[in-house]
């Protein structure tokens, strides 16, 4: 080959190469996996620009997966090598498989762990608690949305005790103006959220008995769960006409109206009312029991960002994810999102004065998460399902309190060797 053929060759394998270059990864480039395929502006237009202002040499990208979609695109790219840097988590067990195939790396030695308490970092642990995989991000929490127009018409307060909460609810339907309790038992699923694991934490002692049933030393037989359900119970007497076929979004649709006073809520459902009511409305943590002397809320994990294990971009990430363990994340997420609120132990200025006063009962009232979620749902019967339909059938009045704790029970003494004791 002569001296002019083979620089002609050579120059020619050179373009090729430059031309190749804009198609592969930079190093630094971060992909972010994510089911919250609604938050994509929120992500491009404020979180990833606060974070370039910070880091400016790494560059990041948001690409989200429709939520259905997620669990099967996430597990089917980690398969074939080609998933994300940062893996948006799901609570609980389908993250935990991820970390035990090896899909997600530790994160216990990441700089700005200390920032989130045991009962954030629960939902992104290992069961012995040993490792965590995910740093936490965004929770939700229980309570009940109240129409504030409504109270001061009627001439009620917003009630501190379990006694109170029911003599506001007698003294809405004595008025008569408004439905006392916007919720229904159609779908189920929100008498165990928004009513069950609602009141709850108030009787079993949040953590405290959350692990008892865990470790087997509490049964659902137990006092503290009758007690929920006898209270649950009670509600039936204040909800619509003909609640058992009224749904979630015909619950919802009735208090935006403005026909009903209370609605039992989970925090999520901020956003809706803002768009929907042309009135006042505030939130109060559920009533404790008179005498208590701690209140527990239902401050639910949601939502966690892990370390793909096989990323190239490992310290690019970390860098990230440390960030994302400081006050300025915090403050972005939870005003951009009203009513998913930041884990972080930091405080948070919420702009939104509904969701402050959700995240404001975190200062004087202990923190709990959902007792169906960890562990206790692995098996079959899965809890969480069964209290879907045990709390409707409590407030239906088709089980009594007594028979609906024993039917949780009898279906954890199927498949978990702790209740068989």
């Amino acid at each position: 080959m002569s001296n002019k053929l083979l620089a002609k060759g050579l120059a020619g394998a050179l373009a090729a190469s430059v031309a190749l270059v804009p198609l592969m990864a930079q190093a630094g480039d971060l992909v972010i996996e994510s089911w919250r395929n609604d938050d994509i502006d929120i992500w491009n237009d404020k979180i990833i620009p606060a974070f370039n202002e910070k880091h400016p040499d790494i560059h990041v990208s948001f690409k989200p997966t429709t939520p259905t979609e997620y669990n099967a695109a996430l597990n089917a790219k980690l398969s074939g090598g080609t998933a994300g840097d940062l893996i948006a988590c799901r609570p609980f067990d389908a993250s935990l498989e991820l970390y035990k195939q090896g899909n997600l790396a530790s994160l216990n030695d990441l700089a700005g762990m200390d920032n989130f308490s045991d009962v954030a970092k629960s939902a992104w642990q290992t069961d012995d608690g040993s490792t965590t995989f995910c740093v936490p991000m965004a929770s939700v929490i229980h309570g009940f949305i109240y129409n504030k127009e409504a109270f001061e018409e009627v001439g009620v307060e917003v009630p501190k005790t379990t006694e109170e909460f029911f003599q506001v609810l007698d003294k809405i339907k004595e008025d008569g103006t408004y439905v006392p309790m916007a919720m229904g038992t159609a779908d189920q699923w929100e008498a165990a959220t928004m009513g069950f694991q609602n009141i709850g934490p108030n009787h079993w002692n949040g953590e405290e008995g959350r692990k008892a049933l865990i470790d087997g030393s509490q049964k659902f037989t137990d006092k503290p769960y009758v007690d929920t359900f006898a209270e649950l119970a009670r509600w039936k007497d204040y909800l619509p006409d003909g609640f058992e076929a009224i749904s979630y979004p015909d619950a919802q649709n009735l208090f935006s109206l403005g026909r009903a006073a209370i609605y039992p809520a989970g925090s999520w459902d901020i956003s809706l009312f803002n768009k929907q009511a042309d009135f006042k409305f505030s939130a109060f943590p559920p009533p404790a029991p008179a005498g208590s002397d701690t209140c527990y809320i239902s401050d639910h994990t949601d939502i966690g960002m892990g370390l793909n294990a096989k990323s190239k971009n490992a310290e690019e990430a970390k860098v990230f994810l440390e960030w994302m363990t400081g006050p300025d994340f915090a403050k972005l997420y939870s005003n951009a999102l009203p009513g998913f609120f930041s884990l972080s132990n930091a405080k948070v200025d919420i702009e939104d004065p509904v969701a402050q006063e959700f995240v404001s009962w975190r200062q004087k009232c202990k923190s709990t998460i959902r007792n169906s979620y960890q562990i206790l749902s692995r098996g079959t019967p899965n809890l969480e399902n069964e209290l879907w339909n045990i709390s409707a059938q409590v407030i239906n009045g088709t089980l009594t309190p007594e028979e609906g704790a024993k039917k949780a029970e009898d279906g954890l003494q199927k498949w978990y060797a702790p209740h068989q004791k």
